[in-house]
């Protein structure tokens, strides 16, 4: 009796007959890697939730981009960590902050030979840990907070950012930012909108790695994790605002909309691998609970086969390294 399963089976009896059939490829070049770093240190602070990632000082940040350039791993996103944080997040702007230092030094480095992307958001610069301005009865103003996005987005070009990372999800943020950049000659700097960013629990060691102060959380203006249609509407309305690029966040919860994202979106689409689903990964892995190398190969490919073009992972050195 004959299977026509069997056809199926017999495309899997080799590993070089799986690779000659296979339809997602991962490789470097779709690989980005987020990195932190912090001012006033004089070396690297592990990350107790995040293991094997560090708050970087300038030097050893140079270390690691240099490390992943010679990899081929095309580009990082920088997020900062200031010495001293006020109700404003006015280091965000400030030409000699720690971001803006750190894209000097990589510049001066690598040139074009990777992409830059600071994170354009206030969360890691305020004192109250929100992504923007705080009105007296403490909300986010919206309008206020896209002020400072500009400025920071200003700051940030002419420190020398590729791309500028809009990640703090107040309304209108892509238009208001675009229309500043170009109006201050910055036409070729690159927008990568967060544009489907949910609120969502998997966020904790990143809020360690910045030494967030949040209280309370940011359901107001980020998205509610029951929601695709909305995720959509939010895409839609940053691409016509102009983004380059857009992203959904956390990535493995919401595969769905990246697939989404991918049919519908005329722009490159990037996902971010954030930092609890790292933490579950090396969590379970400590344990003796998961194939580690596996897990993160297989987690990294189901992203991509989803439809995102781009992924944000805290495993871009290590994956690197193994797909070369």
């Amino acid at each position: 009796m004959a299977f026509p399963q069997r056809r199926l089976r017999r495309l899997r009896r080799t590993p070089a007959l799986r690779r000659l059939v296979a339809e997602t490829r991962l490789g470097v070049d779709d690989l980005v890697a987020p990195l932190f770093v912090r001012e006033g240190i004089d070396e690297p602070q592990p990350i107790a939730s995040l293991p094997g990632q560090v708050q970087h000082t300038r030097e050893s940040l140079r270390k690691e981009v240099t490390e992943l350039a010679a990899l081929g791993v095309p580009a990082v996103v920088l997020f900062g960590i200031p010495e001293h944080k006020d109700a404003e997040g006015s280091e965000a702007w400030n030409s000699d902050g720690i971001v803006q230092l750190a894209l000097r030094d990589l510049r001066d480095d690598i040139g074009d030979r990777l992409v830059l992307i600071p994170d354009l958001c206030l969360d890691e610069y305020t004192d109250h840990g929100h992504c923007g301005l705080l009105t007296p009865d403490g909300l986010v103003d919206n309008d206020a907070t896209l002020e400072r996005y500009a400025s920071m987005a200003l700051s940030q070009a002419r420190a020398g950012a590729h791309v500028l990372g809009l990640s703090g999800m107040m309304d209108g943020q892509v238009g208001y930012v675009r229309e500043a950049l170009d109006a201050a000659g910055f036409t070729d700097t690159i927008v990568l909108a967060y544009a489907a960013k949910y609120t969502s629990g998997l966020y904790g060691p990143f809020r360690e790695a910045v030494e967030s102060s949040l209280e309370g959380d940011r359901t107001t203006y980020q998205q509610d994790p029951a929601n695709a249609t909305e995720a959509v509407r939010e895409l839609e309305l940053d691409i016509a605002e102009g983004a380059d690029i857009v992203m959904v966040k956390p990535a493995t919860p919401h595969l769905d909309i990246i697939r989404a994202a991918a049919e519908m979106s005329p722009v490159p689409v990037a996902a971010y691998q954030i930092s609890g689903e790292y933490a579950q990964i090396e969590a379970a892995a400590a344990n003796g609970w998961i194939d580690r190398e596996r897990a993160i190969m297989e987690s990294l490919l189901g992203i991509r086969r989803a439809g995102a073009q781009i992924i944000l992972t805290y495993y871009a050195l290590e994956a690197a390294a193994l797909l070369r």
